[in-house]
């Protein structure tokens, strides 16, 4: 990295740089933009990279700029105060639990793409609630991988395949740093398995308030298989998933000790890390705790969140797997060790299978699905481990981080007609109602302005690949180069599989052309997303849209947008002035790509599934509702006619200023009703009154007594 001028009052620029909360707060973005806008664009709004390349000569200036220095002093100021937690609402409300900490187990986070730890849906909304618990000042500790290799990055081919590209990214561009012990000792910890002992380090990503730790495999100390488990996310062989969730359970239980912690609450994000309870059960055999005695006290602070609806999508093993993965268990008498693993059976018979949901449901003393639709499914899937518990399941509907998801733009209007400090009451449904003050023509303006930058980002980045790969014509008319800032712009993004159905809107061509084609109203789609690398069906929905969006009938109004990541998304959510949804339900557990959407005055198209079942409230947005017929037929039906008969009618009519009326109200009622309910403040509050609180008093009263 450069060296920052002695003279200057710009060391902290480093420390500022690795703490991604940097990557939410105004303040400290408008740092890095002022230094230098170009590089800053050009690093992909990366502050680390950017550091490394930017010229000495420019920090010198910069460290003689009045202007540059008082923004910086706001900058280091607001980043010390969010660490410090001090006046947060976490200490207002809970002062009595001012010393506790609560530990964030997920196999993944998303927090930035500068540290691509992270595949989806799963990942991005552990990132927002890590966000969220440090803007509240909730003592949250996370632990994941830190994966060497990450998520995939995706290539299309010319004949639209999906190419999946595996590199190391740089830890040196990374905000991540190695964690020492409280000696000073790098940390490492070390668990056993069939194959032998892998040695785990230990990585450090601040996120303000909160800290996520990371575990390491990929050491000189590790044999090469060892060092491949922490290389890929989400790895396709089961066996080395199983090592790779014996790892994040175990070793991150180790870590959380070597380093000090203690926490009163564990949450499980998902039953990846549900080998956190076998380990905290395992410590307390160890202290002369009886096995039952061990398994309730696990229980009583043990908190865990279940995202998927359907069981296949829950992980198990066979049973002799996980007895020779397990190797520290070993030792474990006959009767105790049938008595742990009972915790894992799936309550569907004798078929030796350990289930890591299942054991993450026993060994947890509160469980929640991520809306109510999921909740009642959960309830219904869960039923044989649940065992007359179901009323137990809680529903904790999911939420967006609002400060991650917002446009500048639409801040600003926020800013102006809801309150200066409109964030920090991003919850309370009073102030959005002055939604309804922000004049028609000048939100209009600005959905506009959104709109029109993401037709011209997804133009220069084909420009870019053509210069880059010598794309050719059709690539790209595929990649959005025919794309109109001026046409209603309809955003599908998302995961490509079967039940997601993402060619829905395909059902039948010749009307959906007809849609597109229209002289006087046209509508144009964007799709964006990666199918899994083992799911072929996914591909293929992939490589045939794909093939339509340079079909020469649809006219160029099909764009697929790959190399998708989080910046990218952010301008999707941003600038379309639709975002469809079709999923086959009940199949979606939550989603939240709709509510990111809807803050930004893009209302929601969508099947009754997920929160869109508790959200769509009439005036804001669109239910996709086929009647009494239910297939794929009846929903496109219902789709194609939402757009003739309501949507794009709303849109293209406008007053004598050029204004669509009846549109912008479908926008403020979006923001209106969504931003309050949906958001990750709430979210994350009920998290905390509902599951953490509750535990951890529990657990001080214990400790007390």
């Amino acid at each position: 990295m450069t060296r920052l001028p002695d003279s200057s009052l710009l060391q902290g620029l480093q420390e500022l740089a690795c703490d991604l909360w940097w990557s939410w707060n105004p303040v400290a973005r408008e740092v890095f933009r002022k230094l230098d806008y170009g590089l800053w664009r050009e690093t992909d709004h990366n502050p680390i990279k950017m550091l490394s390349a930017i010229p000495a000569a420019r920090l010198e200036q910069a460290s003689r700029d009045a202007e540059f220095l008082e923004s910086y002093g706001k900058a280091v100021e607001q980043l010390n105060l969010a660490r410090s937690g001090t006046g947060r609402w976490w200490q207002e409300r809970y002062p009595a639990l001012s010393e506790i900490s609560i530990a964030y187990f997920s196999a993944e986070f998303g927090i930035h793409q500068s540290a691509p730890l992270y595949a989806g849906g799963l990942g991005v909304l552990a990132g927002d609630h890590c966000k969220e618990a440090s803007d509240l000042g909730v003592p949250l500790i996370g632990v994941g991988f830190r994966y060497s290799m990450g998520y995939f990055q995706q290539m299309i081919s010319a004949e639209g395949n999906q190419l999946e590209i595996y590199e190391r990214f740089p830890v040196s561009e990374a905000p991540l740093e190695r964690v020492c012990r409280p000696d000073g000792s790098p940390c490492t910890v070390t668990v056993a398995l069939a194959n032998g002992t892998v040695h785990v380090a230990v990585w450090l990503m601040r996120l303000g308030r909160v800290k996520v730790y990371l575990l390491d495999t990929d050491i000189d100390a590790n044999a090469e298989w060892a060092r491949d488990l922490s290389g890929r996310l989400y790895v396709g062989e089961l066996e080395s998933l199983l090592q790779q969730e014996v790892v994040l359970g175990v070793a991150g239980v180790r870590a959380l000790r070597a380093l000090g912690h203690d926490p009163a609450v564990w949450h499980l994000n998902e039953g990846h890390a549900a080998f956190v309870i076998f380990e905290r059960i395992r410590e307390l055999l160890e202290t002369g705790h009886s096995l039952d005695q061990a398994r309730e006290m696990v229980r009583s602070n043990t908190v865990f969140t279940t995202h998927t609806p359907v069981p296949a999508g829950h992980d198990s093993f066979p049973k002799d797997w996980v007895e020779t993965q397990l190797a520290e268990f070993r030792n474990l008498n006959p009767e105790a060790k049938d008595k742990l693993f009972a915790l894992a059976e799936d309550g569907g018979g004798s078929n030796g299978q350990f289930n890591m949901t299942a054991l993450a449901v026993r060994g947890s003393g509160c469980c929640n699905a991520v809306s109510e639709a999921h909740r009642q499914v959960t309830r219904s899937m869960f039923s044989p481990i649940l065992n007359g518990r179901e009323e137990a399941v809680l529903g904790i509907t999911n939420g967006v981080h609002t400060p991650t998801w917002i446009a500048p733009a639409m801040d600003e209007l926020f800013r102006t007609y809801l309150g200066a400090d409109w964030r920090e009451k991003q919850d309370d449904p009073l102030i959005w109602e002055n939604v309804m003050t922000i004049p028609d023509e000048e939100l209009w303006r600005v959905r506009q302005s959104l709109r029109t930058y993401l037709v011209e980002l997804i133009r220069e980045r084909a420009r870019n690949r053509w210069i880059r790969q010598q794309a050719s014509s059709t690539q790209l008319a595929a990649n959005g180069t025919l794309l109109d800032p001026n046409v209603l712009t309809i955003g599908f993004s998302r995961r490509f599989t079967d039940y997601k159905r993402p060619e829905l809107i395909f059902q039948d061509e010749a009307r959906f052309a007809a849609l597109l084609n229209a002289k006087a109203n046209p509508v144009q789609v964007i799709f964006a997303g990666k199918a899994h690398p083992a799911d072929e069906g996914g591909k293929r929905s992939l490589q045939r849209i794909y093939s339509r969006a340079a079909d020469l009938r649809f006219a160029g109004r099909i764009a697929f947008v790959d190399e998708y990541n989080l910046h990218m998304a952010h301008f999707l959510v941003q600038g379309c002035d639709v975002w469809l949804n079709n999923p086959r339900k009940p199949l979606e557990a939550c989603g939240t790509s709709g509510m990111k959407s809807s803050i930004n005055g893009v209302p929601h198209l969508s099947v009754a599934d997920g929160w869109w079942s508790e959200g769509y409230a009439r005036n804001n947005g669109w239910l996709i509702d086929p009647g009494e017929i239910n297939d794929d037929a009846a929903e496109a039906d219902a789709i194609y006619r939402l757009l003739e008969e309501q949507i794009v009618p709303a849109f293209y009519n406008r007053d004598s200023r050029g204004v669509p009326l009846r549109w912008m109200s479908v926008v403020k009622q979006a923001i209106l009703t969504v931003a309050p309910r949906f958001c990750a403040r709430r979210m994350v509050k009920q998290y905390v009154e509902q599951m953490y609180v509750p535990l951890a008093r529990r657990a001080q009263s214990t400790i007390a007594s």
